[in-house]
Formats: C-alpha cells, sequence, structure tokens
C-alpha cells in the first residue's frame, strides 16, 4: 500500500501528495518541489567504512530553489548533491530540503555505514527442490544484495559448472543433482544449496491440487469443478462420472455442473494417461428454497460487516507492522479490530484476501448494494476484485459458491481468470519476498526498510515457507510518469473494484485530494458464474476482496487493496443506520 504514506508517514506527505495528486497549486508559477532518492528506493543508502558515496537527490519543479543539507541540526551542504565520507560504522541521518519563494520541503534519509557488506541471496526453491524432465532447461536467476564487484559460481554434484549470476540447468541424465550457488566479494560470502531431480517423463509425478471435496450450491445454478493446479499431465484423459454413468470425458479437467434437483450428488473424475491414473471424489450439496435461508434485517442489525472469516493477506509493507498474529484466529481478529476503528487491513500483493459476512442477508434491489471503503485518490488506484457468496446451504458459514462481481475489466482479453501465485518466505529478516506464477514468471515484492522496518513482510500465520494465492488478475496501470522513478502513477478502473479511483461508482466528483477514506460501491446483480452468466442471486451474505494486480511502483512498492470497511449499502442509501 502506498498511498497510507500520506497518513502514516507525514515526513513524506508533501512528497506524496505533490507527486500523486493532479490538483495543480495556486501559483503555477513557483509549484511545490518534490524530492525523491531513485538511486535509495527505501530511501536508505548503505557504503562499506572507509569509502564515500554520493547522495543525489532528483527535485521536480526546482525552478528558482535553493538547496540545504542537514545533519545533527547544522547546515553541512548547500549544493543539490551531498558527498558522504563514511569515517565511522552507525547510522546517519541527513535532511535534504529544497526551498523556493513560495514552498519550503524536505526529506530525510538514513546512510547505513557497514563494517562490512557480504552478499546475501534470496532465491524461491519449493519445499523439496525441483523437479524437471530429461533434455529440459531450467533457468535460475536469484537476486543478491551486495552483489557490486562480487563474484558468482554455479556448481553440480559439486563441479563447477558456471561463473555467471544467472545459470541455465539442463540433463540428459536422470538422477538426482545438487546444485550449490555462492556468490562472494572481500567481505564475504553466502550461498545457497538445493536439489533437482531430473526425470524420464513417464516418471515425472503427474499429481493435482484440489481446493475442496464437498460443495454447497442452489439447484438450477452452474459451478466448474476443477483442480486448481495440474502438474506433468502429459496425454492426460479426464472422465467424469456419476456412478457408473459418463457425464464427460476430455483431454480438460473441467466439469460445469448444473444441478437441477436438489439432494446429494457424489460425482467422480479420473485422470489418466500414458503412466498412471488419479482418482477424486466430490460431494455437491444441492438446495433450493432461496428464500428460507434469507436473514431480514432487525432494529440490531449493522449496516456493516460483523465478523471477518478469513484474512489472508499476499506479502507486503504493512502485513506484520504493528500486529502480531500467530494463527487464522488471531489474524481475522485484528482484521476485526481493525474494521471497529475504521482503519485499513492491507491485503498485501496479488491475490490477498478477507472474507467477511454481515449479521443480516444484503438484498439486490437491482441498485448499488455494496459500499467498499477505500483510500483511492487520482493517480493511486489499487484494485481489488470483489466475490459474494450467498448462504445457499443456511448454515451460517461462507462454505458455498463464491460469484465475482463483474467489473468493467471482464472478459477483456488482458484479464486473467485463474491466475495463481506462490510467494516464498526470505532467508531471513528484512529481505524481498520472492514470488513465481503459473505463467513461468517471478518477482519480488521488495523490502522499504525506510518505511516498514518490520523483520517480515510474510505473514507470520503462514506455517510453511511457501503458499500460493489463486484468483483474477487485471492488467495493472501503474507507470513511471517521470522517467527517473520519483513519480510513479496507478490508474484507475472505469467501475466495479474496491480501492479504485472509478469516474463512476465512487457517487462523487470529490478527488479525495488528501487520500482520505471513500467508497466505492458494487451491485449484487453484477455477479456472474463461472460461464460469466448473471448468477440471479436475490441477496449476498458473505463478501471477498482480493488484490487484482501484481504490480510495484518503485520506491512506494507494492499495489496492495487497502479496506477500510464493507457495509450494506441498502441500508446506508435508506437511512437506516
Amino acid at each position: 500500500m502506498k498511498t497510507l504514506h500520506r497518513i502514516i508517514v507525514t515526513t513524506l506527505a508533501a512528497v506524496i501528495v505533490s507527486a500523486c495528486a493532479t490538483t495543480e497549486p495556486e501559483d503555477k508559477a513557483l509549484p511545490e518541489p518534490v524530492i525523491t532518492f531513485p538511486d535509495a528506493p527505501e530511501d536508505v543508502y548503505e557504503v562499506k567504512k572507509g569509502e564515500r558515496i554520493w547522495l543525489e537527490p532528483v527535485v521536480e519543479n526546482s525552478a528558482g530553489c535553493t538547496y540545504r543539507w542537514i545533519a545533527d541540526g547544522q547546515t553541512v551542504g548547500t549544493d543539490i548533491i551531498y558527498l558522504f565520507d563514511a569515517t565511522e560504522t552507525g547510522k546517519y541521518y541527513l535532511t535534504f530540503e529544497a526551498s523556493n519563494d513560495m514552498h519550503t520541503v524536505d526529506k530525510e534519509i538514513r546512510v547505513d555505514v557497514l563494517a562490512d557488506m557480504p552478499p546475501v541471496i534470496s532465491l524461491a526453491v519449493p519445499e523439496g527442490g525441483f523437479i524437471v524432465a530429461k533434455g529440459a532447461e531450467k533457468l535460475f536467476e536469484p537476486v543478491v544484495k551486495n552483489d557490486l564487484n562480487a563474484s558468482f559460481a554455479w556448481s553440480v554434484n559439486g563441479k563447477t559448472e558456471a561463473r555467471t549470476k544467472k545459470y541455465t540447468f539442463s540433463s540428459d541424465e536422470t538422477g538426482e543433482f545438487a546444485l550449490v550457488f555462492t556468490a562472494e566479494n572481500e567481505d564475504g560470502s553466502d550461498s545457497i544449496e538445493f536439489g533437482i531431480s531430473v526425470r524420464n517423463a513417464e516418471d515425472m509425478p503427474f499429481v493435482w491440487e484440489w481446493e475442496r471435496d464437498t460443495y454447497n450450491m442452489k439447484a438450477g445454478r452452474t459451478i466448474t469443478l476443477a483442480p486448481v493446479s495440474v502438474s506433468n499431465s502429459f496425454d492426460a484423459v479426464y472422465t467424469w462420472r456419476d456412478a457408473d454413468e459418463v457425464l464427460q470425458q476430455s483431454d480438460t479437467p473441467q466439469y460445469v455442473f448444473t444441478p437441477e434437483h436438489t439432494g446429494t450428488y457424489s460425482l467422480s473424475v479420473s485422470a489418466e494417461n500414458t503412466y498412471m491414473t488419479l482418482t477424486k471424489q466430490l460431494t455437491i450439496n444441492v438446495f433450493d428454497n432461496e428464500e428460507a435461508f434469507m436473514r431480514e434485517i432487525t432494529d440490531d442489525s449493522s449496516p456493516d460487516v460483523t465478523k471477518v472469516w478469513e484474512f489472508l493477506p499476499a506479502p507486503g509493507q504493512f502485513i506484520n507492522e504493528y500486529y502480531t498474529a500467530k494463527n487464522m484466529t488471531e489474524a481475522c481478529a485484528y482484521a476485526e479490530e481493525r474494521f471497529a476503528m475504521n482503519a485499513y487491513v492491507s491485503l498485501g500483493a496479488f491475490g490477498g484476501y478477507i472474507v467477511a459476512g454481515f449479521d443480516h442477508s444484503v438484498i439486490n434491489d437491482g441498485d448499488y448494494n455494496l459500499q467498499i471503503l477505500g483510500n483511492s485518490f487520482d493517480g493511486s488506484s489499487e484494485p481489488g476484485i470483489v466475490w459474494v457468496m450467498q448462504d445457499e446451504n443456511g448454515d451460517g458459514i461462507p462454505n458455498d459458491t463464491w460469484y465475482e462481481l463483474k467489473g468493467s475489466e471482464y472478459g477483456k482479453p488482458e484479464t486473467l481468470s485463474n491466475y495463481a501465485v506462490t510467494y516464498y518466505k526470505p532467508a531471513g529478516p528484512q529481505q524481498d519476498v520472492p514470488w513465481t506464477d503459473n505463467l513461468g514468471n517471478e518477482g519480488t515484492v521488495d523490502y522499504l526498510g525506510a518505511f516498514h522496518k518490520q523483520d517480515y513482510y510474510y505473514p507470520a500465520w503462514i506455517g510453511t515457507d511457501s503458499y500460493t494465492l489463486r484468483g483474477t488478475r487485471l492488467e495493472d496501470r501503474t507507470t513511471d510518469q517521470s522517467g527517473n522513478g520519483t513519480y510513479w502513477y496507478n490508474g484507475s478502473f472505469d467501475w466495479g473494484y474496491a480501492d479504485n479511483f472509478s469516474p463512476t461508482d465512487r457517487l462523487t466528483d470529490d478527488d479525495n485530494y488528501d487520500a482520505g477514506v471513500n467508497a466505492n460501491h458494487l451491485r449484487i446483480s453484477d455477479a456472474v458464474d463461472c460461464n460469466g452468466n448473471p448468477a440471479d442471486l436475490k441477496y449476498i451474505d458473505f463478501v471477498k476482496i482480493q488484490t487484482g494486480v501484481q504490480a510495484k511502483a518503485g520506491w512506494l512498492g507494492e499495489n496492495s487493496t487497502e479496506v477500510f470497511g464493507i457495509r450494506d449499502f441498502n441500508m446506508v442509501k435508506s437511512g437506516q443506520k
């Protein structure tokens, strides 16, 4: 979340307001200067003892400016750049000030003088190592901190194979291989060791993952039954059966199910390729009489969600900050407390989500029914995909079917459904969080120690070294409009998303210049099933909001949807509460 620097980090308020808002100052001849340090995205420089470093800010709107460097309350320089001598180890704080006849702005930076600066390696390695097919290539691109003047080495089974930072592994022989990557400079070294299993096609593990074994739904509605991931399927054929009746046989695992009658259905699917067969049994409970489970509004009903059922963010700069959660229960309690305070809950990078429920059913009247509070403004949209669920089986638990609320980008070629990202816990504190996706891409959620100093941006209540988040991904609209990393712009989408500076569903012309809390409004009538057809929900009981982009904006960090609250807009617009 970038926009909250205006609210939380008061020393950066002037910078971010001027960098991200489009409102012009009244005196256009002397606009407010904007200071950034592009070569220190976290506003922290690191230098080795005995060396010198140039501190070089970039100043936008610099016409007529004078400059001042301040250390320990004393002016130490008046040029735009400053040469810092690292004579003793420690942390040194300097303030750079830019002034014209109308404005004075400043920005604090930190210089860490270190006795030594050994390299630190970060590489996403799945639990148990890698498995590749014989003859296939696997490219490794580790991230190495302090890699200036460093040397690199890759060894395979004890033999050095390359002395480059990147390395492509391939073997025409099957077997187990031990890889070691080492980075070394004059101050020390770091290394990482992992295994690769090279196998024949017939020995590759044909596996699939399922999100659940039991589904609940209403008669006449449609769901897609499918594994969330499939690996090494090769020439697999998937056969769906109801008892002995074959329902579908194809080379794709998805089965679209539309039960017309109530009852319990027991379906099976088998996946068979040349080498092996997998089977899975699923139970689908089908209900009818939609009105039977609808919960009416009472005098005690709240327009706000009253319970958080799940809070599973992606890694991000606000995760674990000022709170400690050891398990999902504690994480949900934290989110509930934040909503009660009208404070934000950050969902982190792509896929991070929150699931919350009302104490009554929210009726679909064809108009706007949900009000989702965020803090978007022009140039800072961090869109969240919104899903809704009806308590179709009436047990009061969000274990039924999620329906996506169709927004302006739904169905476009650049919008990806069933997108998945796996995040890996860093090897040590204060490191970037590596990720890979199901399209073969990889990247990092960057550590921004100048702003958010907690040791890990990886959620503390995740007990594994990696986890995967899945959902719909929008094409990001994050651009560096300055061309030098000083002015990042997160463009908006037309309608249908949380934390989005929509020209339509915010229902106001207020530009929200101060990044205050403002709302997006959504319609239950926009809920669609797995085929994109209207779900025709008469009401809903639960809402899920999920960060919908995988993007980062330089020194501002990752795009992350922020949620300050979820409300029944029917009650708001009718004046009931």
